[in-house]
């Protein structure tokens, strides 16, 4: 009984629950955060503009040689006292029962005159002017003329007319294709050389603010790989919305430049800008290299970051 009031009389003991905080080991909404999820972006906004402009050249560069190389164009320069109509019919006539050649199309004075229309301007009148008439000639399929046979043929029965196969073209379109894609690939490696670079320094940076609560951890048995984890999983974080708002960003401005040049396909201008440079849509391959290329950095962004944590964590060893 005394035991049971002396226990009913003794003062109380509560435990106060402290409600418990958890903040990340790497703060989300820094201003170092914020302002390398804008480096991301805008790196991966360059490399994916750079990536589409070699994948439109690359296209353009193959549908234009696969065109070409299957096709010859006869010109014949107007001369006095030569009828250019009739020529350019007994021309036309030479290529047609030529072996190996499929189609001939001579180009009318108004369709001729109209090829020159980007340049010169619809409002000008060109009756003064001597202007070549092309003749179209396009190589049956699978067959291989013998193109300066034909070129003497038409040299003999057509005084004045050329032959151009094109084969120079082909070879500067070639060139001027892996050129482009060289310096798209040294472009590419030198945004992701940036971006490395700008990862690490943001990296130091983040350790270097939280330094005594990663030696803390150290001191007290935090392995590396735990400390590591949550830097790279922050900058994983950090590379995919920024990777994914400059991705983004090229991807609208590649399908603006698609939809205004099929806007623009029906004016001259347009039509030669599409037979040069196609129709500036990248199709499903290229959308998915620039997807592809939005998770390759957020990659190297998270590798850079965890690398350079164990580095630093190394030292502190």
């Amino acid at each position: 009984m005394t035991e049971l009031l002396r226990s009913e009389t003794a003062p109380r003991v509560t435990t106060v629950s402290h409600p418990r905080y958890e903040t990340p080991l790497v703060p989300r909404n820094s201003i170092a955060s914020r302002a390398l999820i804008s480096v991301v972006a805008i790196m991966t906004f360059l490399a994916s503009l750079t990536t589409g402009g070699v994948i439109l050249v690359s296209q353009a560069a193959r549908e234009w040689q696969s065109d070409v190389s299957r096709e010859v164009t006869i010109q014949l320069i107007p001369k006095p006292g030569h009828d250019l109509d009739a020529d350019t019919a007994r021309a036309a006539s030479v290529a047609r029962n030529f072996p190996g050649i499929g189609a001939v199309r001579p180009y009318s004075k108004a369709e001729s005159a109209k090829l020159l229309e980007p340049w010169l301007g619809g409002g000008l009148s060109l009756d003064d002017l001597p202007i070549p008439r092309l003749i179209v000639v396009k190589i049956a399929r699978g067959a291989t003329p013998d193109l300066p046979q034909l070129r003497r043929v038409l040299s003999e029965q057509v005084p004045g007319a050329m032959l151009d196969d094109h084969r120079g073209w082909i070879d500067r379109m070639r060139t001027m294709s892996g050129t482009a894609i060289g310096i798209g690939i040294v472009l590419l490696a030198l945004m992701i050389a940036a971006t490395v670079l700008s990862v690490t320094f943001a990296t130091r940076g983040a350790m270097a603010t939280n330094k005594t609560v990663i030696e803390v951890l150290h001191f007290v048995g935090a392995k590396n790989g735990f400390i590591a984890h949550n830097f790279q999983r922050h900058f994983l974080l950090l590379g995919l919305q920024g990777g994914t708002i400059g991705g983004g960003a090229a991807l609208l401005i590649f399908l603006a430049a698609a939809g205004l040049s099929r806007w623009l396909s029906t004016t001259a201008t347009g039509e030669q800008t599409l037979a040069l440079f196609g129709s500036f849509s990248l199709g499903i391959g290229g959308y998915a290299a620039v997807l592809f290329q939005v998770l390759l950095i957020a990659a190297v962004t998270a590798w850079t970051s965890r690398q350079t944590v164990n580095h630093t964590l190394e030292t502190i060893d």
